[in-house]
């Protein structure tokens, strides 16, 4: 959807669908650029839920971008994400660096939670995923970005565009809703604790996750919109500094007063175990740096 809330300047708010091209084509009057931020989110129910994510995100996408270059728009940031690399790499006592193999029922039933190392099995230690990282999408929601990107890198190189995406994290904010598709773990949580209810982790709490707040999100954002120069670029967004899911509940449980987390083994399959990124390359390329603490933005996240 294309919907933006009237901010305190003077915009026009229109809401229509991006696959809709006079929906599209009103939004665009007028303007040099284009923030894609819109997208059908989160893991699915089921494999029916895959022509969804094709149509909304993939489909959108190139209907944005076909109406973009018919209007000579040529400058976009687009919302991807981190997902895009499904288990990222791992380090392996034996093997050094390698790409982790899947998690299986058998393995997660039994509470091995952590990737294994594909040409031996021991569990890998976690690693930070630059941009050079092979992409690996373990879901429907990771194909579709992954193919939102591809889109975005073929209309770069065809119309002269300007392109960049962002491979978002974990982002977190005050008034993030709790019961929509849009609710990250921490929106979750918070709905849990406010509830008078322990927050319920997943597996064993110690899959490592980087939680960005929303302001840090449109200041990279910004950058990205206001820096790159020129085609295709693909570049982490992160706080530099991996949490578990684990401690995410237990500092929302301390903030807001509440009851500890409760751990309960629980597992969603598509889930990776570990996605954390070494955002140096935005770093030096757009001179950006987060500047909202794991700790002050719990504390706005908490009441």
């Amino acid at each position: 959807m294309v919907d933006v809330r009237e901010p305190a300047f003077d915009v026009e708010h229109v809401l229509g669908d991006v696959r809709d091209a006079a929906t599209v084509l009103r939004a665009l009057g007028g303007v040099d650029a284009v923030c894609h931020l819109a997208a059908k989110v989160g893991l699915g129910v089921d494999v029916d839920d895959l022509p969804d994510y094709a149509d909304v995100n993939v489909r959108g996408t190139a209907a944005v971008l076909a109406t973009m270059a018919r209007q000579l728009v040529l400058r976009l940031v687009l919302a991807s994400s981190m997902v895009v690399y499904g288990e990222g790499t791992g380090r392996c006592e034996q093997h050094g660096r390698v790409v982790p193999g899947a998690r299986s029922p058998a393995d997660l039933d039994s509470g091995r939670f952590e990737a294994p190392c594909p040409a031996c099995g021991r569990s890998l230690v976690p690693d930070l995923m630059t941009e050079q990282a092979a992409l690996d999408p373990r879901n429907g929601y990771a194909a579709s970005k992954v193919g939102q990107e591809q889109f975005a890198a073929s209309w770069a190189r065809a119309a002269g565009g300007t392109a960049c995406a962002l491979r978002f994290p974990n982002v977190y904010a005050p008034g993030m809703p709790r019961d929509t598709p849009y609710a990250g773990v921490a929106a979750i949580f918070r709905s849990e604790l406010r509830s008078g209810r322990a927050p319920r982790v997943f597996e064993d709490g110690g899959q490592r996750r980087d939680f960005v707040h929303v302001r840090d999100v449109a200041s990279a954002t910004v950058a990205a919109l206001e820096q790159h120069e020129s085609g295709f670029v693909a570049v982490n967004v992160g706080s530099g500094t991996p949490r578990t899911v684990g401690e995410l509940a237990a500092a929302l449980a301390l903030a807001t007063g509440g009851p500890r987390p409760v751990v309960t083994g629980e597992y969603r399959l598509g889930d990776v175990r570990h996605i954390t990124a070494d955002s140096s390359l935005l770093r030096e390329r757009f001179g950006w740096r987060p500047t909202v603490t794991f700790a002050d933005g719990l504390a706005e996240l908490a009441p």
